[in-house]
């Protein structure tokens, strides 16, 4: 697999943005759950998968349950 930092390398929001993604929201959805203008939320999940090396959301997605952030059936 890649090499991974540990998302506590990121800041809050992006962690917060990191579990949304995990949950499978679009940019638009995370905007509107974190009061976010959808480009906002697409320039933070870009920023994310650069600090963590992610090629793409699916990774992100990886992450997110790896670390415990999301969980099945989580809400």
């Amino acid at each position: 697999m890649w090499p991974r930092p540990a998302p506590d390398s990121l800041s809050e929001r992006e962690r917060e943005v990191l579990t949304l993604v995990g949950r499978g929201l679009n940019n638009t959805e995370i905007g509107d759950a974190l009061g976010l203008s959808p480009l906002t939320a697409k320039t933070h999940v870009s920023r994310i998968m650069g600090k963590l090396g992610a090629r793409d959301r699916a990774q992100l997605v990886i992450v997110a349950y790896e670390s415990g952030m999301v969980t099945p059936g989580g809400v």
